[in-house]
């Protein structure tokens, strides 16, 4: 996952237990969903459906509150009832109430499964779903519902599909902006071994082929470490690596994972650079012994800015936040989470501007949109369901002071070799 989560400091060996659970898979089932149902005119002329009635627009949620990504689903949560709230105070949208259905899954597929089946059935859309194995589980079911539906997973399989968009890039995406990184700032020439650890699964897999497309391009070579999500120890990992001779290390994994390979690393003399792909970086590692090297080794790609960034949008998020959860962490969940409403929000408004919030009519509406910019970021372009919503990639540095304990290093860009690996893809 992109994004990216965090809870309150605690001992180094209860966090790296926290945060060795975050991205535990469960396996897919399949599911009860609910029918997309019959639509109708509401009083006003809109044509409405399942999760629309003439005062209220119905929202779902599927999020882990009492799991391993609780504090990401708190921030999730929290940060969409917030806009929310604002949009409410506005007077909705179309003349209707925003309203949130939030059911937690415990990050347990089956349990989402039967979440889904609840809900499906009373939502229009669905602007949060955490968990890869759960989306893999509800992909078919989404589909034939018509429900439009923001995950927080950013692999490149969830791609090509109507009602489902990963917002901002995938992880192929921004491990090809790691490598271009490397070779730019950190030294590394021609004939290099870049060392790069990954998660087994969707998300390892997708970062894995990113990396190594462009380290051939720049004439690297890729040594891989696959590990389960249940490895909390990388000394082995370390020790290959150090075999191998490498310059740099990628990692696409979970925080325990990142804050373990630099430790050991930094402990055995491989002071290399190490850039980890979003998911593997959270703010509560600023607090554990593996900090200052941390702070002098690690960098970290993502599609979105640091919430400590001068970005407008994000500045006044952030203020809002703190203004109404007072005592809560701002962390990237909580930027993901409200960039997710933000969008939905504008995709509504479309819809009520064509004279329908069917779901179908929804989904019509997101993928007519080839620029929008809601003021999180980059401009994200929803009209090619094969591609991903955005190719600029932000690059971050842990900061125990920052908001979010993170600040960037560089602002969003196109690293050189997307546009030509997203035509290779084709």
């Amino acid at each position: 996952m992109k994004s990216t989560h965090h809870t309150a400091p605690r001992a180094r060996t209860l966090l790296a237990t926290a945060l060795a659970a975050l991205l535990l898979t469960g396996t897919g089932c399949s599911s009860k969903a609910g029918s997309s149902g019959s639509t109708d005119d509401g009083a006003d002329g809109i044509k409405t459906g399942p999760g629309v009635t003439g005062k209220t627009i119905r929202l779902g949620a599927l999020t882990d509150l009492t799991g391993p990504y609780a504090t990401l689903g708190k921030s999730i949560v929290q940060a969409q009832q917030m806009w929310a709230d604002e949009v409410n105070a506005r007077g909705g949208i179309c003349d209707r109430r925003i309203e949130i259905v939030v059911k937690d899954h415990g990050y347990d597929v089956q349990k989402a499964v039967t979440a889904y089946a609840d809900i499906s059935a009373d939502v229009v859309a669905l602007p949060q779903v955490i968990g890869s194995p759960v989306m893999a589980a509800l992909l078919d079911d989404i589909e034939r519902d018509k429900v439009l539906t923001f995950p927080q997973a950013w692999a490149a399989s969830l791609l090509d599909r109507d009602s489902v968009q990963v917002l901002g890039t995938t992880y192929d995406i921004d491990m090809i902006a790691a490598v271009d990184f490397l070779t730019r700032t950190k030294g590394l020439a021609k004939g290099d071994t870049i060392g790069h650890v990954y998660f087994e699964g969707d998300y390892g897999a997708n970062a894995l082929e990113g990396s190594k497309w462009a380290a051939k391009k720049a004439g690297l070579k890729v040594a891989g470490q696959k590990i389960k999500a249940t490895d909390t120890d990388l000394s082995a990992q370390v020790s290959a690596l150090r075999k191998e001779g490498v310059k740099a290390i990628l990692i696409s994994a979970g925080p325990a994972q990142t804050a373990s390979l630099v430790g050991v690393a930094a402990s055995r003399g491989l002071k290399v650079p190490v850039v980890s792909s979003a998911p593997g970086y959270a703010p509560q590692l600023m607090k554990t012994p593996a900090a200052p090297a941390l702070a002098a080794m690690l960098n970290v790609v993502s599609a979105v800015p640091a919430v400590s960034s001068d970005v407008a949008g994000v500045h006044k998020m952030v203020a809002s936040y703190k203004k109404k959860y007072p005592g809560s962490l701002v962390d990237s969940g909580v930027l993901s989470g409200y960039n997710a409403a933000q969008v939905m929000g504008t995709d509504l408004k479309k819809a009520c501007e064509n004279g329908s919030l069917a779901r179908e009519d929804v989904v019509k509406a997101h993928r007519s949109q080839s620029s929008v910019d809601v003021g999180l970021g980059s401009p994200q372009n929803f009209s090619d369901k094969a591609r991903p919503a955005s190719t600029s990639t932000y690059v971050h540095k842990p900061d125990p002071k920052a908001v979010g304990a993170a600040v960037n290093v560089e602002n969003a860009h196109i690293a050189p070799g997307v546009k030509e690996y997203l035509t290779s893809r084709n």
